[in-house]
């Protein structure tokens, strides 16, 4: 009998996080894009390849340090997946580089968008740009000259630096040899020459090169022989033991600043930096040379991501578009009268992400709202959703928020929200140690005639409107009271102490939603075994739960036929004779970040269909409190199969399918008419 949790049947996770960035990358190659729209791609890119190594490959070395006997399921040890990852990531690298140079800057030059090196400069940039530096960069730098007084000094996470070679004394008669140049953190990586100098519509220069030009004055009488910029990324996880804090806020307020200085993961140097130097640098951050990427360019791409929002040229970026709203609420302003009415299904970023927004901020004003309870993931700096909860607690509400302080990189923010919120009278819980409230859902109870009654919004996404531009989700408002019981049940648990009660309809992890996807996936396994039709179509953001895999490779053995819409992370291989082979994975890389998850069964006829805020991963099912909620009005079911499932298994133009080796290969439209989910998406919904 086949083993089904044989490691040849799982892929490593991080090989597999690397091909998703592989597929995002292939937006900045795909000329049918906008120009600067692909500048953006290859800037996401080398945000996604920051976050991996400050998170994926600084675990992978945390796991080499302890001899970790294997990284996952797929059985590789942490040395032969970093040696993998690590391989995959330079050619990624090298492959974005000569993008960068060789087709990107070359075309945005055609364009009259040029950044210049210095040898390009004229005469009249020459004089701008030394002027430049002697009134905005030169006071503001600090070059470290290395000596027993003037140790390495601490680099900060990702910053801009430059390491320099010298020769000669300097006035204490002292030759070192080597200095470090820190790049000011105020200003920008890259400066727009003015219309007065400029010979293009749009010319740049990078602040590296203009440092590279001026160095030498920052060493009077010494003779520079290297210039080279180069930046460290850190290992940023943070490191807070939640059982021996008192105050989880005041301990992350305490672990935030030691972010930047965590352990170095990565080195990336200036393609002309000697080897002497880089040698020496990666020494001063405990690296080997697996760890060092020379580049040619910038060594933070992520930089350029601001330069198409400065540059007026309509022609070069997306179609702007205006979300569109449903039917319903464009004939009815009161929200609580067209929630009683019926439930209400938003798909963003097609419908527009403000009537969630209104619907809190006519709650935090409506007089017969006696409380408010919604949960903080991520959101915006500027989040009107947080404001309306500000004025609520001030309008006298009970207002409770279940912020998650730990949600990575936006502990910062939610931190500054908690204390506002707290300051307005607002009740601030930060949910249970050891899990991340990690569920998107929000209450409101209202007095009515005939006594109380609860309102819901529940989410696949963040409660950030910005985000809700760019990344796919489905959000449904629904006063239906069963749900809205389940809802307000979660919430106790948060913020109270109990035992769980019973949940009707929500799936909720870390408690009752694995066990029920499971049984889900052994329904349709019966039914197929039984001759019943039987089908599953799941679409999510990562696939990674062993488990839920064997599960779904044992229905696979019994007949049901499988579609998994997984965008990035999938340790499932499909098409595999004998296992696998009635599996179709397919990721879908576009315009919008694809962030839904909706899971549908065939189930014999009954057709449930079930949205969620989690992931099929080991973290979201047993270290996290997520909710899975079902869609129980037969036409909004229908609309989410309509636009959330059926069009991305038609898409042929930003589809990528995945054979049994675990390797993607593009859709080819062929004979068929060229089709792409989000694009007909926007047309169907956005204005």
């Amino acid at each position: 009998m086949t083993d089904l949790f044989s490691p040849q049947y799982y892929i490593n996770r991080e090989l597999s996080l690397l091909q998703f960035n592989a597929r995002v990358f292939e937006q900045a190659v795909d000329a049918s894009n906008p120009l600067l729209e692909r500048l953006k791609f290859l800037c996401i890119v080398s945000s996604n390849m920051d976050e991996f190594f400050e998170v994926r490959v600084a675990s992978l070395k945390e796991q080499i340090r302890f001899n970790a006997p294997t990284t996952g399921p797929e059985g590789l040890t942490p040395r032969q997946a970093f040696e993998m990852v690590s391989a995959e990531a330079h050619r990624l690298v090298e492959r974005q580089y000569q993008l960068f140079n060789d087709t990107l800057l070359p075309e945005l030059a055609e364009q009259g968008i040029r950044f210049l090196r210095r040898s390009q400069w004229t005469d009249a940039q020459r004089a701008w740009i030394k002027d430049f530096f002697t009134r905005e960069l030169e006071p503001v730098l600090t070059p470290i000259g290395l000596d027993p007084a003037h140790p390495f000094p601490r680099i900060l996470n990702k910053s801009l630096n430059f390491a320099v070679e010298l020769e000669g004394k300097d006035a204490f008669g002292r030759n070192s040899g080597t200095a470090v140049v820190q790049a000011p953190r105020s200003l920008p990586r890259v400066i727009r020459l003015p219309k007065e100098v400029a010979e293009s519509a749009y010319d740049f220069v990078f602040l590296s090169s203009i440092l590279h030009a001026h160095v030498g004055e920052l060493f009077a009488g010494m003779q520079v022989r290297g210039c080279y910029q180069f930046r460290v990324t850190r290992n940023s996880d943070l490191f807070v033991d939640e059982e021996e804090i008192s105050n989880l806020r005041t301990a992350l307020q305490g672990e935030l600043p030691q972010r930047n200085y965590g352990d170095g993961v990565r080195l990336e140097v200036a393609e002309n930096c000697s080897q002497e130097m880089a040698d020496f640098l990666l020494e001063q951050f405990g690296l080997e040379q697996a760890d060092l990427y020379r580049v040619e360019g910038p060594v933070n791409l992520v930089r350029l991501m601001q330069v198409p929002d400065w540059v007026d040229r309509p022609d070069l970026k997306f179609k702007p578009f205006t979300p569109g709203l449903p039917e319903s609420l464009k004939k009815e302003n009161d929200y609580f009268q067209r929630i009683r009415k019926g439930d209400i299904l938003l798909h963003h970023p097609y419908q527009s992400f403000n009537p969630v927004v209104e619907f809190i901020e006519q709650a935090a004003s409506d007089p017969n709202v006696l409380a408010i309870k919604q949960t903080v993931y991520r959101t915006s700096s500027d989040s009107a959703l947080m404001q309306a909860l500000i004025t609520a607690a001030r309008n006298g509400k009970e207002v409770t928020a279940v912020v998650e302080l730990l949600a990575r990189f936006d502990e910062e923010a939610n931190i500054n929200w908690a204390a506002k919120l707290e300051e307005a009278g607002a009740h601030v819980v930060y949910g249970v140690v050891g899990y991340k409230t990690h569920a998107k859902m929000a209450l409101v109870v209202r007095r009515e005639e005939g006594g109380i009654r609860r309102y819901v919004h529940l989410g696949t996404g963040n409660y950030h409107p910005r985000t809700a531009r760019l990344y796919t989700d489905f959000g449904l408002m629904t006063c239906h009271e069963e749900l809205c019981a389940d809802v307000a049940e979660v919430f106790l648990q948060l913020t109270g102490l109990g035992k769980a009660g019973e949940l009707k309809h929500l799936w909720q992890s870390p408690f009752t939603l694995h066990p029920n996807l499971v049984k889900a996936i052994q329904r349709e396994m019966e039914h197929a075994r039984a001759g019943k039709k039987a089908l599953i179509i799941a679409k999510m953001n990562s696939l990674l739960e062993p488990q839920i895999i064997h599960a779904l490779y044992e229905a696979s053995c019994a007949g049901v036929k499988i579609d998994l819409i997984v965008r990035g992370v999938c340790s499932l291989r499909p098409g595999i004779p004998g296992v696998s082979e009635n599996i179709r994975v397919r990721s879908i890389v576009g315009r919008f970040l694809e962030h839904s998850r909706v899971f549908y069964f065939w189930d014999d006829g009954e057709e449930p269909l079930y949205l969620a805020s989690a992931d099929w991963m080991s973290r979201n099912f047993f270290r996290r409190i997520e909710t899975c909620f079902p869609v129980l009005d037969p036409k909004l079911k229908k609309r989410v199969v309509r636009e959330g499932l059926q069009p991305f298994l038609k898409d042929n133009g930003q589809a990528w399918l995945m054979d049994a080796e675990g390797r993607y290969h593009r859709a080819k439209p062929g004979r068929a008419k060229p089709y792409a989910a989000q694009g007909a998406l926007l047309e169907q919904l956005a204005k």
